[in-house]
């Protein structure tokens, strides 16, 4: 299985089967102590099984996380590559899922130009203003207070926004300062922002 990153195309499938594999090696794990456990004393009560005991817990931590991703709905693979296209040298990510207490929301594609992140969201039901909030508080709290985030609902619009904000790339970047991080020295600064995005993403 060929690895793919987080925020590439392609990454929800390639997250879902790894997170299927690992949590079945870790339930694994504890069910193999057991039964060693169990084959060598006869009996429930003993070491073995206070071990697989508490293996099970990273194990439905994974389950959980493994049942998140397997709600979402992977985009259309030409959806991703149309919004690549339309994106060009910008930076951008694709296939991410934030996650809020009150929301969790899929984004199909996202570019950063500047203190500008455009998002698009498949779903209809989504609630963009709140999303917009969310990440905004999110890159506040990370000293990307200046960042405007807007979330689209129409694909057709969605690439019109980014076939402006690449175009017009230099505009949106005049006057913006910016200081290296000390942790990543060799990202700039949108690749900061979509770093920060990809962390509050499954």
């Amino acid at each position: 299985m060929k690895k793919v990153k987080k925020g590439c195309c392609g990454y929800l499938r390639y997250a879902k089967l790894k997170s299927v594999a690992v949590t079945f090696v870790l339930f694994l794990i504890p069910l193999v102590i057991y039964v060693t456990g169990y084959l060598q004393t006869k009996t429930r009560l003993n070491l073995f099984t206070f071990v697989a005991i508490l293996g099970c817990l990273p194990a439905c931590k994974s389950l959980v996380n493994t049942i998140m991703l397997l709600m979402q709905r992977s985009p259309k693979a030409e959806v991703c590559r149309e919004a690549a296209r339309a994106a060009g040298d910008l930076t951008a990510g694709y296939e991410l899922v934030f996650t809020a207490y009150e929301h969790t929301t899929p984004v199909t594609a996202l570019v950063i130009c500047g203190d500008q992140v455009v998002c698009y969201t498949p779903e209809e039901k989504a609630d963009a203003a709140y999303l917009e909030k969310h990440i905004s508080r999110i890159l506040t709290l990370n000293n990307f207070a200046s960042a405007q985030v807007r979330v689209l609902k129409d694909f057709k619009k969605y690439l019109q926004r980014v076939e402006e904000l690449r175009k017009r790339q230099d505009h949106y970047r005049e006057g913006i300062t910016f200081t290296p991080d000390e942790r990543y020295p060799q990202l700039s600064r949108e690749e900061l922002i979509l770093h920060t995005l990809l962390a509050i993403s499954l």
